[in-house]
């Protein structure tokens, strides 16, 4: 009769060891992906980093030659209201 809750302490025991084994080994595989993506987060960085900036340049180049684009027309239709306004004064 002792025997029988003996076996069962036994058994709770190793199981119970076992799962705090397998907790640990888990956190470890968990951290261990976090540092490689992390190496391989900051490679593909390094690589589309050039093609960004030269994105961004080409971008800042349309915007500017519009800029100047628009600046012309509207110096052109400043000129042309005040001719008119001018025109209707008198």
């Amino acid at each position: 009769m002792n025997k029988i809750p003996l076996t069962i302490m036994t058994v709770l025991c190793l199981a119970g060891s076992g799962s705090l084994s397998y907790a640990d080994e888990m956190g470890k595989m968990k951290a261990e992906p976090k540092g490689e993506q992390g190496g391989h987060k900051d490679a593909m960085k390094g690589e589309m980093k050039p093609a960004h900036d030269e994105m961004k340049g080409d971008k800042k180049a349309r915007r500017d030659s519009m800029k100047g684009e628009m600046n012309e027309k509207h110096d052109n239709m400043k000129g042309e209201m005040k001719g008119h306004t001018g025109a209707m004064g008198k």
